[in-house]
């Protein structure tokens, strides 16, 4: 336990902003970011729904996790061997019965922002969003937990990937679009990696714990090729995608990010020591943001 951990109370707002774990969020800014692009690009952009489609990204990750702190301990998952981040469940910081009142109160919001959003896009977004609050929830814990079965990389790009980057367009615009649905796999493919660098840390004590991530599964070299997948396959779609016109030649501003991916790709390469891959998980979560950035110049100016 490192000295600024001890020096938390339990029940204190620094134990709460550790459960939220506030560095990842930008996993649920960047998705949003690009939707709303494509939004600008095809003269769809609304304020109103793009702030809502944010929040309640911001929201159901929050409740990921919480229930992530609270169901991984109960499982055994989060022990004393482990290497990540501290966990307010493991170091009791926060009980469980708070962090289930954390979550059912973090739920209600996102269901309150949802009810907006369905409003303005109907039932498709009323699926995505109850698939999201319950997903959230069933990553790590119910009687087939996601995380523990493999499926966690699947969730992670389907809902920061694909639900966030196209369904943030279409609450704008009305339209799936079709840009926007190429560029979630980028987008998602990246977030993904964020979490196959928490799995790839995590190996030694997800096993035996009965927790077959990817990472587990994939085995500790076929891991770090899976995450290397994630992390340049963003660059090789938006390759096609100006190759095909469907972008504009100024998207190629996105290869201003490639350094840092093969920073990030050669560090989790070559390491098993756990802070590492925790600085390498807070690296993939800003490289997602910087890809992003990136590309917004293209999206808002063409």
């Amino acid at each position: 336990m490192n000295h600024s951990v001890t020096e938390v109370r339990p029940g204190s707002v620094a134990a709460w902003r550790m459960a939220i774990r506030p560095h990842t969020l930008s996993v649920s800014l960047a998705p949003v970011l690009v939707g709303t692009g494509v939004a600008v690009l095809v003269g769809g952009f609304s304020l109103g729904p793009a702030a809502a489609a944010l929040l309640g990204a911001v929201l159901l990750q929050i409740a990921s996790n919480f229930a992530n702190d609270v169901f991984d301990f109960r499982s055994g998952a989060d022990n004393a061997d482990r290497k990540g981040p501290p966990r307010t469940a493991q170091l009791g910081l926060l009980s469980e019965t708070q962090l289930f009142a954390g979550l059912a109160a973090v739920l209600v919001a996102a269901l309150l922002v949802g009810i907006y959003l369905v409003q303005v896009g109907g039932a498709p977004i009323l699926l995505i969003g109850l698939a999201g609050m319950v997903s959230a929830v069933a990553y790590t814990a119910g009687p087939y937990p996601l995380g523990y079965h493999g499926l966690g990389d699947l969730f992670v790009f389907l809902f920061f990937g694909l639900a966030a980057v196209a369904g943030t367009t279409y609450v704008q615009t009305g339209t799936w679009e079709p840009l926007a649905l190429a560029l979630s796999v980028p987008i998602g493919g990246i977030a993904a990696g964020v979490l196959s660098v928490n799995n790839i840390r995590d190996l030694d004590t997800d096993a035996p714990a009965g927790k077959r991530t990817m990472a587990v599964r994939l085995g500790p070299r076929g891991a770090r090729w899976w995450f290397s997948l994630q992390v340049f396959g963003g660059f090789v779609v938006v390759a096609l995608l100006i190759q095909l016109d469907a972008l504009p030649v100024l998207a190629a501003l996105v290869l201003g990010a490639l350094p840092a991916a093969a920073r990030v790709v050669n560090t989790v390469a070559r390491t098993d020591h756990g802070p590492t891959l925790n600085q390498s998980l807070g690296a993939t979560a800003r490289l997602q943001l910087l890809f992003a950035g990136l590309l917004m110049p293209a999206l808002l100016l063409s």
